[in-house]
């Protein structure tokens, strides 16, 4: 078998499996299973392996931690749509040149845990910038929803790989 369908054939099952027990027996945890699969994706983004898996949820951390700086800022700054954008201007700033560090490289990876923090925090009632549970802390309920998604995306990879090499005649 070819590794794209391997590939599909395995996230097809791990991700009936993740939705399944985010929506099921985990689902008082209140974890973000759309953040788990955006960060299942930045995994293949960010190459795959191991440093895939470690540039794509050290990205989600930091993107998230600066999401979590402009969302606790913002009722400090005040002045609305203004103030907002001067946070969101500030911490994006930041978060860009983190990819100074080898950890933080990958832009995209550290955007969609940027993304996904701010986007939790916004669609969902009685959140708290610096919540200390998942329910209500944006950074806390992204990172470790991306972390599940991110270590999904590496099983897969790792179960389709030995399906791939399986079909081929040695």
């Amino acid at each position: 078998m070819n590794l794209v369908t391997a590939l599909a054939i395995v996230i097809g099952i791990m991700g009936g499996i993740l939705t399944w027990a985010l929506l099921g027996p985990a689902a008082g945890l209140g974890l973000s299973l759309w953040a788990a699969f955006i960060a299942w994706g930045s995994f293949y983004h960010c190459g795959g392996g191991d440093s895939g898996l470690q540039k794509s949820v050290m990205g989600a951390i930091w993107g998230g931690i600066m999401a979590t700086v402009a969302l606790a800022a913002m009722p400090v700054v005040g002045m609305g749509a203004v103030g907002a954008g001067i946070c969101v201007a500030a911490t994006v700033a930041i978060m860009i040149l983190g990819a100074n560090v080898p950890a933080l490289s990958v832009i995209p990876a550290a955007v969609y845990g940027y993304a996904a923090t701010a986007a939790y925090a916004l669609m969902k009632t009685g959140t708290a910038p610096l919540g200390t549970d998942l329910v209500s802390s944006p950074l806390l309920n992204i990172v470790a929803s991306m972390a599940i998604g991110a270590l999904f995306g590496y099983v897969s990879e790792k179960v389709a790989g030995s399906l791939a090499q399986k079909a081929v005649p040695q």
